[in-house]
């Protein structure tokens, strides 16, 4: 049973005493025999697919043969972590079938049939079985080396050291690893619409590296280690980082259109956005045909299973859909350039042009996205202003003339208590949430009842009497049951 980023099982079958011809048409005719879709046919070896229907993983097999050992790699294609023996069974089907068709075949006619498989073989020159030293998959062969750089799987290493290094450092600082708060958050660059719409526009790519715990952190990485193995071979490393950046400010756009008080953060958007480039990319001929079902199964059970998991409060799903379309726009754009990889002057229009649409689409709409919470946040400073002054009668000395004290009452007390009456009301013309709603009428009706009792207090002081005394008792419970209503709906309770 083979583990790991991706299950694979690896043989060496000595070719004895056939010749490298001689061991290819038997490799060709016992893969067929077994059902293994024939991809790629050369003289140093082979790789094919297993066709194990819609629903099943497959696996790609490579026989790469080499100073008379013929080395058989059998590697799960798709998202799974265990194999169950799938890839020791693939092969240990193809030697078996080998060896039961090799007694049934000459060596004479093994030559014949070399000859007449000689027109298929790919040439000594393009021989990729030749040349490569291996695929990503085959490149990374311990943990640490997914963070190390490598020819093909340059990037993704880098996205992978530097979301890493973030929350190192965000934890150093005293963050809460597990569940930080929206505070360190913030701090840290994630995105919230009244904040980054208030010119803080540098935080659409900032919360694209930002993490809300560390298993946000683990789930978030391995999907970008995974997509990034997949497809940074294809983009090479400019697209790659381009559609990293360029579908995380897509993501958070659509994140700011829809959310108007969610906090959000982590490279999710971002790497959906990745799946959509991959998606775009699955639905052309660029992808080996036989491969490309069970890549296609993979990514569609990935995207469908998050943003139905995304439905639950506290996931930015507008991000996830933001990342994915933005992708797919980028994945298709892509696509000439990647059909024509000699044409310089293609891939970088592409790439130019590209930034520059969604670049200036994003502007256009940072700009017309209306601010009304960051305008209400701005205002509500005033509101705690004019309410400390309100209150300051409280704090005169003990020894204050009963002038001062009145003055303070009615032409600094209830004057301000109807000013900031006044200043809810204006809220009324804001595109507001329900949330902020319901405490700006518990605001106002804490705002009535300090005018009342005010002007009670007025009365006891100019008459000199203790007649309404049970009266401002009544209105002090009042007042703080209602600062405890305010305060659990704050709260979120």
């Amino acid at each position: 049973m083979a583990f790991g980023f991706t299950p694979k099982h690896v043989e060496d079958f000595p070719l004895n005493d056939l010749t490298q011809q001689q061991f290819l048409v038997l490799a060709n005719e016992s893969a067929r025999k077994v059902g293994w879709q024939i991809s790629y046919l050369s003289d140093n070896g082979l790789i094919g697919y297993t066709d194990n229907g819609m629903f099943s993983t497959d696996a790609e097999i490579k026989i790469k043969i080499e100073d008379g050992i013929a080395t058989i790699r059998s590697a799960s294609i798709g998202s799974e972590l265990m194999d169950w023996g799938r890839n020791k069974k693939n092969i240990a089907n193809f030697i078996s079938t080998f060896e039961a068709l090799k007694p049934t075949l000459t060596k004479e006619e093994l030559n014949v049939k070399y000859l007449a498989l000689n027109d298929q073989l790919v040439s000594p020159e393009d021989d990729l079985l030749k040349l490569h030293r291996g695929t990503t998959n085959e490149e990374i062969s311990g943990f640490f080396s997914i963070f190390k750089p490598t020819q093909g799987f340059f990037v993704t290493p880098i996205l992978l050291d530097i979301n890493v290094l973030i929350f190192i450092l965000m934890a150093m600082s005293g963050v809460n690893i597990l569940q930080p708060t929206s505070e360190s958050l913030l701090n840290w660059g994630a995105n919230f619409k009244p904040m980054t719409l208030d010119g803080e526009w540098w935080r659409l790519i900032a919360n694209c590296f930002l993490h809300i715990g560390i298993f946000h952190l683990l789930m978030n990485m391995y999907a970008l280690l995974y997509i990034g193995v997949l497809l940074e071979p294809h983009l090479g490393r400019t697209r790659f980082i381009l559609a990293y950046l360029l579908t995380g400010i897509t993501a958070s756009m659509a994140s700011l259109w829809w959310n108007d008080l969610t906090i959000s953060a982590g490279a999710s958007g971002a790497i959906f956005g990745m799946y959509g480039v991959f998606l775009a990319m699955l639905t052309t001929n660029l992808i080996e045909k036989t491969a490309r079902k069970a890549l296609l199964m993979s990514i569609v059970i990935f995207v469908g299973y998050n943003l139905v998991n995304g439905v639950k409060e506290g996931i930015d799903n507008a991000a996830h859909i933001g990342g994915l379309i933005g992708g797919l726009v980028i994945g298709y754009a892509f696509i000439p350039s990647l059909r024509k990889p000699e044409e310089e002057r293609l891939k970088f229009g592409t790439i130019g042009l590209l930034s520059i649409v969604i670049l200036v689409f994003s502007f256009v709409v940072y700009k017309k996205l209306p601010n009304d919470i960051g305008i209400y946040d701005s205002k509500i400073k005033d509101f705690v202003s004019m309410e400390e002054m309100a209150l300051d009668v409280f704090n005169l000395p003990s020894n204050t003339p009963n002038d001062k004290i009145l003055y303070g009452i009615k032409d600094k007390g209830i004057h301000y208590w109807n000013e900031n009456i006044k200043l809810l009301e204006s809220f009324n013309d804001l595109e507001l949430p329900v949330e902020i709603r319901t405490r700006n009428k518990l605001l106002k009706e804490y705002c009535e009842l300090r005018i009342k009792s005010y002007e009670l207090l007025y009365k006891t002081i100019s008459e000199d009497t203790n007649q309404y005394q049970s009266q401002l008792e009544n209105y002090n419970k009042l007042i703080e049951a209602k600062v405890k209503e305010l305060s659990a709906v704050q709260q979120g309770e």
